[in-house]
Protein backbone atom coordinates (compact mmCIF):
# COMPACT_ATOMS: atom_id res chain seq x y z
CA UNK A 1 0.00 0.00 0.00
CA UNK A 2 1.32 3.53 -1.00
CA UNK A 3 0.29 5.70 1.75
CA UNK A 4 -0.87 9.43 0.56
CA UNK A 5 -2.28 12.40 2.61
CA UNK A 6 -4.45 14.39 1.41
CA UNK A 7 -6.29 17.75 3.02
CA UNK A 8 -9.57 19.57 2.46
CA UNK A 9 -12.16 21.69 4.05
CA UNK A 10 -14.97 19.79 6.37
CA UNK A 11 -17.35 21.26 3.43
CA UNK A 12 -20.16 19.58 1.02
CA UNK A 13 -17.68 20.03 -2.01
CA UNK A 14 -15.34 17.20 -0.93
CA UNK A 15 -18.23 14.55 -0.60
CA UNK A 16 -16.58 12.97 -3.81
CA UNK A 17 -13.40 11.88 -1.68
CA UNK A 18 -15.44 10.72 1.37
CA UNK A 19 -17.63 8.61 -0.93
CA UNK A 20 -14.34 7.10 -2.65
CA UNK A 21 -12.48 6.14 0.50
CA UNK A 22 -15.84 4.81 2.26
CA UNK A 23 -15.78 2.12 -0.70
CA UNK A 24 -12.37 1.27 -1.28
CA UNK A 25 -11.69 3.08 -4.52
CA UNK A 26 -7.91 3.82 -3.96
CA UNK A 27 -7.19 0.54 -1.75
CA UNK A 28 -8.01 -0.99 -4.82
CA UNK A 29 -5.18 0.37 -6.62
CA UNK A 30 -3.03 -0.48 -3.85
CA UNK A 31 -3.37 3.54 -2.53
CA UNK A 32 -3.95 4.24 1.42
CA UNK A 33 -5.42 7.43 0.83
CA UNK A 34 -5.72 9.63 4.54
CA UNK A 35 -8.16 12.28 4.52
CA UNK A 36 -7.81 15.13 7.38
CA UNK A 37 -10.15 17.57 7.68
CA UNK A 38 -8.91 21.75 7.50
CA UNK A 39 -11.50 23.84 9.14
CA UNK A 40 -8.81 26.83 8.73
CA UNK A 41 -8.77 26.82 5.13
CA UNK A 42 -6.40 27.79 2.39
CA UNK A 43 -4.10 29.82 4.15
CA UNK A 44 -3.33 26.61 6.99
CA UNK A 45 -3.39 23.88 3.91
CA UNK A 46 -1.01 26.21 1.89
CA UNK A 47 1.28 25.54 4.96
CA UNK A 48 0.73 22.82 5.11
CA UNK A 49 2.01 21.54 1.32
CA UNK A 50 4.79 24.30 2.45
CA UNK A 51 5.94 21.96 5.08
CA UNK A 52 5.59 18.84 2.90
CA UNK A 53 2.98 17.55 5.75
CA UNK A 54 1.07 16.77 3.21
CA UNK A 55 1.44 15.25 -0.14
CA UNK A 56 -2.31 16.80 -1.78
CA UNK A 57 -4.91 19.31 -0.73
CA UNK A 58 -7.77 20.43 -2.41
CA UNK A 59 -7.70 24.34 -1.92
CA UNK A 60 -8.73 27.75 -3.46
CA UNK A 61 -7.60 28.68 -6.74
CA UNK A 62 -6.40 32.02 -5.98
CA UNK A 63 -4.84 30.80 -2.81
CA UNK A 64 -2.56 28.13 -4.13
CA UNK A 65 -1.40 30.32 -6.85
CA UNK A 66 -0.75 33.27 -4.16
CA UNK A 67 1.25 30.55 -2.09
CA UNK A 68 3.07 28.98 -5.35
CA UNK A 69 4.26 32.78 -6.09
CA UNK A 70 5.44 33.54 -2.77
CA UNK A 71 8.32 30.20 -3.37
CA UNK A 72 5.67 27.00 -1.95
CA UNK A 73 7.21 23.90 -3.65
CA UNK A 74 3.85 22.79 -5.29
CA UNK A 75 1.69 22.79 -8.44
CA UNK A 76 -2.16 22.92 -9.57
CA UNK A 77 -2.70 19.82 -10.97
CA UNK A 78 -6.43 19.61 -11.95
CA UNK A 79 -9.03 21.77 -11.40
CA UNK A 80 -11.56 20.46 -8.86
CA UNK A 81 -14.52 22.72 -9.12
CA UNK A 82 -15.35 23.89 -12.19
CA UNK A 83 -17.82 27.02 -11.14
CA UNK A 84 -17.02 29.75 -9.31
CA UNK A 85 -17.47 29.72 -5.48
CA UNK A 86 -20.39 31.53 -3.68
CA UNK A 87 -18.51 34.10 -0.52
CA UNK A 88 -21.65 35.05 1.26
CA UNK A 89 -20.44 38.49 3.23
CA UNK A 90 -22.00 37.87 6.74
CA UNK A 91 -22.43 40.56 9.93
CA UNK A 92 -23.39 39.74 13.17
CA UNK A 93 -27.66 39.03 13.14
CA UNK A 94 -27.79 41.84 15.66
CA UNK A 95 -25.68 44.59 13.72
CA UNK A 96 -26.64 47.28 12.63
CA UNK A 97 -25.38 46.89 9.19
CA UNK A 98 -27.50 46.62 6.38
CA UNK A 99 -25.95 46.74 3.02
CA UNK A 100 -21.99 46.52 1.19
CA UNK A 101 -22.04 49.94 1.92
CA UNK A 102 -22.61 49.87 5.77
CA UNK A 103 -19.10 48.09 6.17
CA UNK A 104 -16.58 50.10 3.62
CA UNK A 105 -13.75 50.79 5.28
CA UNK A 106 -14.62 48.29 8.56
CA UNK A 107 -13.02 45.64 10.12
CA UNK A 108 -12.77 41.43 8.33
CA UNK A 109 -12.23 38.86 10.27
CA UNK A 110 -10.27 36.25 8.20
CA UNK A 111 -9.17 32.80 9.05
CA UNK A 112 -5.65 33.73 8.31
CA UNK A 113 -3.44 35.75 5.78
CA UNK A 114 -3.55 34.30 2.44
CA UNK A 115 -6.69 32.32 3.15
CA UNK A 116 -9.70 32.95 0.75
CA UNK A 117 -11.65 34.88 3.25
CA UNK A 118 -8.96 37.58 3.07
CA UNK A 119 -8.57 37.63 -0.46
CA UNK A 120 -11.87 37.91 -1.45
CA UNK A 121 -12.16 40.94 1.22
CA UNK A 122 -10.00 42.89 -1.86
CA UNK A 123 -11.86 41.20 -4.11
CA UNK A 124 -14.82 42.45 -2.67
CA UNK A 125 -13.41 45.62 -2.41
CA UNK A 126 -12.58 46.38 -6.15
CA UNK A 127 -15.65 45.49 -7.01
CA UNK A 128 -17.35 47.99 -5.22
CA UNK A 129 -14.58 50.69 -5.99
CA UNK A 130 -13.25 51.20 -2.64
CA UNK A 131 -9.80 51.98 -1.57
CA UNK A 132 -7.56 48.55 -0.50
CA UNK A 133 -5.11 50.31 1.64
CA UNK A 134 -8.32 51.08 3.93
CA UNK A 135 -9.00 47.10 4.45
CA UNK A 136 -8.65 46.09 7.97
CA UNK A 137 -8.38 42.32 9.21
CA UNK A 138 -9.20 40.38 12.75
CA UNK A 139 -7.58 36.77 12.30
CA UNK A 140 -10.33 34.35 13.72
CA UNK A 141 -8.69 30.89 12.93
CA UNK A 142 -12.12 29.59 11.45
CA UNK A 143 -16.24 29.78 11.46
CA UNK A 144 -16.59 29.30 15.33
CA UNK A 145 -13.71 32.08 15.64
CA UNK A 146 -15.91 33.96 13.31
CA UNK A 147 -19.27 33.92 15.61
CA UNK A 148 -16.97 34.73 18.66
CA UNK A 149 -15.43 37.92 16.84
CA UNK A 150 -18.60 39.27 15.16
CA UNK A 151 -21.05 38.46 17.78
CA UNK A 152 -18.55 40.51 20.24
CA UNK A 153 -17.75 42.96 18.30
CA UNK A 154 -14.19 42.77 17.50
CA UNK A 155 -15.21 42.50 13.79
CA UNK A 156 -17.64 43.98 11.26
CA UNK A 157 -18.14 41.87 8.40
CA UNK A 158 -16.75 37.85 7.49
CA UNK A 159 -16.83 36.60 3.92
CA UNK A 160 -17.18 32.94 3.88
CA UNK A 161 -18.76 29.82 1.41
CA UNK A 162 -22.73 30.94 1.72
CA UNK A 163 -23.95 27.45 1.90
CA UNK A 164 -21.47 26.62 4.51
CA UNK A 165 -22.71 29.33 6.56
CA UNK A 166 -26.16 29.02 5.95
CA UNK A 167 -27.24 27.19 8.81
CA UNK A 168 -25.44 30.23 11.52
CA UNK A 169 -27.85 32.75 9.37
CA UNK A 170 -31.03 29.96 10.19
CA UNK A 171 -30.03 29.95 13.82
CA UNK A 172 -30.06 33.96 13.80
CA UNK A 173 -26.41 33.90 14.28
CA UNK A 174 -24.98 35.76 11.15
CA UNK A 175 -27.01 37.77 8.63
CA UNK A 176 -26.13 37.77 5.11
CA UNK A 177 -26.07 41.33 3.38
CA UNK A 178 -25.36 39.71 -0.11
CA UNK A 179 -22.64 37.26 -2.06
CA UNK A 180 -19.45 37.94 -3.91
CA UNK A 181 -18.80 34.76 -6.20
CA UNK A 182 -14.98 34.41 -7.71
CA UNK A 183 -14.57 35.88 -10.99
CA UNK A 184 -12.94 32.10 -11.17
CA UNK A 185 -13.10 27.69 -10.58
CA UNK A 186 -12.66 28.05 -7.14
CA UNK A 187 -11.37 24.70 -6.17
CA UNK A 188 -7.89 22.88 -7.43
CA UNK A 189 -6.08 19.77 -6.77
CA UNK A 190 -2.21 20.53 -5.71
CA UNK A 191 0.40 18.56 -4.98
CA UNK A 192 4.07 18.93 -3.79
CA UNK A 193 6.90 19.03 -6.09
CA UNK A 194 8.26 16.49 -4.20
CA UNK A 195 5.01 13.82 -4.55
CA UNK A 196 4.51 15.08 -7.86
CA UNK A 197 8.51 13.90 -9.18
CA UNK A 198 8.17 10.87 -6.83
CA UNK A 199 5.28 9.68 -7.64
CA UNK A 200 3.74 10.08 -11.00
CA UNK A 201 2.18 6.87 -11.26
CA UNK A 202 0.01 7.06 -8.19
CA UNK A 203 -0.74 10.38 -8.30
CA UNK A 204 -2.29 9.50 -11.71
CA UNK A 205 -4.59 6.79 -10.31
CA UNK A 206 -6.04 9.67 -7.54
CA UNK A 207 -7.00 11.49 -10.11
CA UNK A 208 -8.58 9.22 -12.48
CA UNK A 209 -10.45 7.46 -9.30
CA UNK A 210 -12.16 10.89 -8.05
CA UNK A 211 -13.00 11.93 -11.61
CA UNK A 212 -14.93 8.56 -11.89
CA UNK A 213 -16.55 10.01 -8.80
CA UNK A 214 -17.05 13.43 -9.42
CA UNK A 215 -18.24 12.72 -12.96
CA UNK A 216 -21.16 10.62 -11.56
CA UNK A 217 -21.44 12.74 -8.39
CA UNK A 218 -25.19 14.63 -9.20
CA UNK A 219 -26.59 11.30 -10.38
CA UNK A 220 -26.71 9.37 -7.41
CA UNK A 221 -30.21 8.66 -6.15
CA UNK A 222 -30.99 10.76 -2.72
CA UNK A 223 -27.45 12.35 -3.40
CA UNK A 224 -28.99 15.30 -1.96
CA UNK A 225 -30.71 14.30 1.00
CA UNK A 226 -27.32 12.48 2.35
CA UNK A 227 -25.56 15.73 1.79
CA UNK A 228 -27.82 17.74 3.37
CA UNK A 229 -28.30 14.64 6.47
CA UNK A 230 -24.36 14.89 6.41
CA UNK A 231 -23.26 18.67 6.43
CA UNK A 232 -26.74 19.85 8.72
CA UNK A 233 -27.98 21.99 6.07
CA UNK A 234 -31.92 22.44 4.52
CA UNK A 235 -32.40 20.43 1.98
CA UNK A 236 -33.66 23.10 -0.66
CA UNK A 237 -30.24 25.09 0.10
CA UNK A 238 -28.34 21.55 -1.32
CA UNK A 239 -30.31 21.54 -4.17
CA UNK A 240 -29.62 25.08 -4.58
CA UNK A 241 -25.86 24.62 -4.07
CA UNK A 242 -25.86 21.40 -6.72
CA UNK A 243 -27.62 23.23 -9.28
CA UNK A 244 -24.73 25.68 -9.17
CA UNK A 245 -22.08 23.59 -9.23
CA UNK A 246 -19.75 21.66 -11.88
CA UNK A 247 -16.60 19.39 -10.98
CA UNK A 248 -14.07 19.36 -12.89
CA UNK A 249 -11.96 16.67 -14.77
CA UNK A 250 -9.50 18.56 -16.31
CA UNK A 251 -6.60 21.28 -15.46
CA UNK A 252 -7.36 25.11 -15.13
CA UNK A 253 -7.76 26.93 -17.97
CA UNK A 254 -3.88 29.09 -18.79
CA UNK A 255 -6.99 31.54 -19.25
CA UNK A 256 -8.32 31.57 -15.83
CA UNK A 257 -5.02 31.32 -13.78
CA UNK A 258 -3.87 34.58 -16.05
CA UNK A 259 -7.10 35.86 -14.80
CA UNK A 260 -6.37 34.95 -11.19
CA UNK A 261 -2.71 36.06 -11.34
CA UNK A 262 -3.89 39.33 -12.86
CA UNK A 263 -6.62 39.90 -10.39
CA UNK A 264 -3.75 39.18 -7.29
CA UNK A 265 -1.15 41.68 -8.88
CA UNK A 266 -3.59 44.50 -9.65
CA UNK A 267 -4.79 44.09 -5.76
CA UNK A 268 -0.45 43.81 -4.98
CA UNK A 269 -1.35 40.26 -3.28
CA UNK A 270 1.68 39.12 -5.61
CA UNK A 271 4.51 41.05 -6.85
CA UNK A 272 5.05 39.25 -10.42
CA UNK A 273 2.81 37.03 -12.53
CA UNK A 274 4.51 33.93 -13.09
CA UNK A 275 4.74 31.44 -16.28
CA UNK A 276 1.49 29.02 -16.28
CA UNK A 277 4.30 25.74 -15.84
CA UNK A 278 5.79 27.19 -12.78
CA UNK A 279 1.94 27.00 -11.54
CA UNK A 280 0.25 23.82 -13.48
CA UNK A 281 1.36 20.88 -13.47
Amino acid sequence: MKNVNIIGVPEHFNFPWQLAIEEGAFEARGINLQWKDIPEGTGKMAQLLKENETELAIILTEGIAKSISEGNPSKIVQEYIATPLLWGIHVAAKSNYKTLADIKNKTAAISRYGSGSHLMAYVNAQKEGWDTKDLKFEVINNLDGAVASLTEGRSDYFMWERFTTKPLVDQGIFRRITDCPTPWPCFVIAATDKFITENPGTLGHILEIINIYTSDFKRIPSIDRTLANTYNQQLEDIKHWLSLTEWGQNNISKKNLELVQNTLKDLKLIERIMPSTEIIY
